[in-house]
């Protein structure tokens, strides 16, 4: 069994990739926040005596679980928001354009120089704005096998799907991340 302390340390190593996994589903910072905090409680609450191994792919099916369900009530939400629309009267809107977590990507060198900080910060600005083009499967799975690095067989089980549906979805979705970035003068 774990301790607590190792439970924070592993919590706190994938708060980041989380939020942006979550992020990229719901596109709304302050909801893939919740959404987040949501898979971190159920966790804590209900998994802390598993073993730390077991951890990464629970939290992950915690995660997407929450992300599912939380699309979902929106969708229930907006269905009835809908219907209700052309008796409000105000249209505000709040703009959380920032980035709360201020999320950068690790860099293998050292002591990069600032071209090529820029240039890796204008590639994961491009690579992140390919992924909201991407079907949520598509995009789910991408997530899970290439930045949460899980195999195929766990992704197949976080998704519940098979694990020829797990190669094709990442197939399909490096494919459309490729031809976008192409399009954009970026060659990998």
């Amino acid at each position: 069994m774990a301790s607590s302390q190792q439970l924070n340390d592993f919590l706190g190593s994938v708060e980041r990739r989380a939020w942006r996994q979550a992020q990229y589903a719901v596109r709304d910072n302050e909801h893939a926040l919740d959404i987040v905090q949501d898979a971190m409680l159920k966790l804590a609450t209900r998994y802390s005596d598993k073993t730390e191994a077991e951890w990464p792919l629970l939290f992950q099916t915690i995660l997407q679980n929450t992300i599912r369900d939380f699309q979902r009530r929106a969708k229930l939400r907006n269905f009835w928001v809908s219907l209700f629309s052309k008796f409000s009267t105000s249209d505000t809107e709040d703009e959380a354009s920032a980035d709360p977590l201020n999320y950068l990507p690790h860099t293998s060198d050292l002591n990069p120089s600032a071209e090529s900080e820029l240039v890796q910060q204008q590639t994961m600005a491009l690579i992140e704005a390919g992924m909201t083009l991407l079907p949520a499967r598509q995009r789910e799975a991408f997530l899970l096998r290439y930045w949460e690095e899980l195999d195929v067989a766990e992704t197949a089980q976080v998704m519940g799907c098979s694990e020829g549906s797990v190669k094709t979805h990442c197939s399909r979705a490096c494919h459309t991340l490729a031809d976008w970035l192409k399009e954009r003068g970026v060659t990998l």
